[in-house]
């Protein structure tokens, strides 16, 4: 997470575009398993910077983009869609540094979204909170089980049966950063297969 690299974004994209619609804050590291006993405070840092600040930092420059008027052009309506994950949600024994960096996530896009509204800004910001979807993160335990393996292994984990696909999450953040979504602001939304809905049958029933 580099301020001045996000400064520099934001002055490219005024300089060739006079304007910022739309900020999806993406970029995420697992960190490990450590729990709150077994996680380094190199750890903890290295995830924070990344998960955290640098989502924090995205949102800082997009609003200013968002509030900059370019020359000819109207005020933009801005969007700002924030990926945290079901961990900030529900919480975990472990990963701890990742549990806490979504969490933060979560609540920061509601700080956001007040903010921007009091300013009279016309920026909204919201939160998505996944569940498992196939990305680069579970490279690591693709390495170590192998990619299908692994894969069916999280996705027995979801209710609905199976992992995410990226294109799963498109369409939500899609509908978030569009002017459909318009009234919506402050808001999370889940796309986890059914996990934080609740305990099914299959985990209740006597064994």
């Amino acid at each position: 997470a580099s301020e001045e690299s996000w400064q520099a974004l934001l002055a490219d994209v005024l300089k060739r575009e006079g304007r910022l619609d739309i900020m999806v804050n993406n970029a995420g590291i697992s960190g490990g398993s450590g729990t709150p006993e077994t996680t380094t405070v190199e750890n903890w840092q290295k995830v924070q910077a990344v998960n955290s600040e640098g989502v924090f930092l995205g949102c800082k420059y997009a609003i200013q983009g968002m509030k900059h008027l370019g020359a000819g052009k109207p005020r933009s309506k801005g969007s700002i869609v924030n990926i945290s994950s079901i961990a900030g949600l529900i919480g975990s024994a472990g990963p701890t540094a990742y549990t806490a960096s979504k969490g933060a996530v979560r609540l920061l896009s509601k700080s956001v979204a007040l903010h921007c509204a009091e300013q009279k800004y016309d920026i909204r910001c919201n939160s998505v909170h996944p569940g498992g979807v196939d990305t680069a993160i579970f490279n690591p335990l693709w390495q170590a089980v192998g990619h299908e393996q692994g894969k069916a292994f999280i996705g027995s984990r979801h209710p609905i049966g199976r992992m995410a696909e990226p294109n799963d999450l498109g369409e939500l953040v899609l509908w978030l950063a569009s002017d459909r979504s318009a009234f919506v602001t402050g808001a999370e939304y889940t796309a986890d297969g059914g996990i934080t809905a609740g305990i099914g049958r299959s985990l209740l029933a006597p064994r």
